[in-house]
Parts: C-alpha cells; sequence; structure tokens
C-alpha cells in the first residue's frame, strides 16, 4: 500500500511540474519566434521591400500575442511594432526601422 501511494504521488508531482513548466517555454519559444520575425522585417524595412516587411510585422504580433508576463516592456514593444508597421505602410523607412529597432530590443530584455 504504502508503495502505491508512493508513486502515485511522484506520478502526480511529475504532472504538476509538466503543467507548470509548459508556459515558460512557449513564452520564451514565442519571444524568440517574435524577436525572428521582427529581425527580418526590419531587413526588408531598411531594403524598403515595405509588402515583404508588412507581411513579417503582421506574424510578429500574431507571435507576440502568445507572449506571457512582464506587461510594461510587453505592451511597450507591441507598441513599438505597432507604430513601425503605420510608418512602413506610409513609406518612412527611417522611422519604421527606429520603432522597429527599439521593439527589438525590448523584446530581447524579455
Amino acid at each position: 500500500m504504502i508503495i502505491i501511494k508512493k508513486t502515485a504521488h511522484s506520478v502526480l508531482l511529475a504532472i504538476a511540474l509538466t503543467t507548470l513548466s509548459t508556459p515558460i517555454f512557449a513564452g520564451s519559444e514565442s519571444i524568440n519566434e517574435t524577436i525572428g520575425f521582427v529581425e527580418k522585417a526590419l531587413a526588408e524595412v531598411n531594403k524598403s521591400d515595405f509588402s515583404a516587411a508588412q507581411l513579417l510585422i503582421k506574424s510578429a504580433r500574431l507571435s507576440a500575442a502568445k507572449i506571457e508576463g512582464n506587461a510594461a516592456g510587453l505592451n511597450e514593444a507591441n507598441a513599438n511594432v505597432i507604430q513601425g508597421q503605420i510608418k512602413a505602410k506610409s513609406g518612412e523607412v527611417k522611422e519604421s526601422a527606429d520603432l522597429l529597432t527599439k521593439a527589438l530590443t525590448l523584446y530581447k530584455a524579455l
């Protein structure tokens, strides 16, 4: 009976640790994915390829929606991406690149 209880406790502990650690890894994957999209978008903006940049920025925004934690830094980074997207639509290369660079720095700080 004692062996069964210890086994059950071990299994429950393993399940609990697995479920607790999953959001942390999902968040770091989303952060890395978002950083990749923003870096690629920044490169496209600097080449003045705004159609490709728009697609990458949209992907970055979707990926950023999956990130949890550090609300202030995350909100500021997301706002910079949105403003960078608006500037890219207007064809303002420098302003868009500056905003995406700021967002990239903030995402890396997460």
